[in-house]
């Protein structure tokens, strides 16, 4: 089963949600935060596509890749769950360096906050990878949805009435 970028970033979110996404129940279609973020990653960065090449390998989809400096590039609309930024970024930066792709770093950008942050792929990360991938397999085959989680985030996710329909 190839792991997508999006189910790398719900592994560090939330495995409840990474559970009902790789089952396929999508909530994410009437989120107003996950249509805000699609405009800002379309629309921030127009003459992009002009310059920056799509890819997509083993599950994932990159928006921008730059074939001369060989940079990713990653587009968010807050920085609230950068680790989740951060995990999906440096997954796909490991996913280009498994196939030969030519690869330097990313780039994770928030154009509404007007900050951008560089992203390598250390060692480390290249270890760690392969043990979240096995992760995430073990998460999604579970036959039983992972508990909730309560967390402060919860009340911004697509999933929250879902989750806590039975809560008064």
């Amino acid at each position: 089963m190839a792991i997508t970028g999006t189910q790398m970033a719900y592994y560090v979110i939330c495995h409840r949600k990474l559970w009902l996404f790789t089952n396929h129940i999508f909530l994410e279609q009437t989120s107003e935060l996950v249509a805000d973020g699609r405009f800002v990653g379309e629309s921030t960065y127009e003459k992009r596509p002009e310059r920056y090449k799509q890819i997509e390998l083993e599950g994932i989809k990159i928006d921008f890749y730059d074939p001369k400096a060989h940079v990713v590039h990653e587009t968010k609309r807050s920085d609230k769950m950068e680790p989740a930024h951060l995990a999906q970024l440096k997954y796909y930066l490991y996913i280009l360096e498994q196939n030969n792709i030519p690869v330097q770093y990313g780039v994770l950008e928030y154009p509404k906050l007007r900050t951008t942050r560089q992203v390598v792929l250390s060692d480390e990360d290249r270890s760690t990878i392969p043990e979240w991938l096995e992760h995430i397999a073990q998460i999604v085959s579970r036959p039983k949805c992972p508990d909730v989680i309560k967390k402060p985030h919860c009340k911004q996710c697509a999933y929250f009435d879902f989750c806590y329909v039975d809560e008064e």
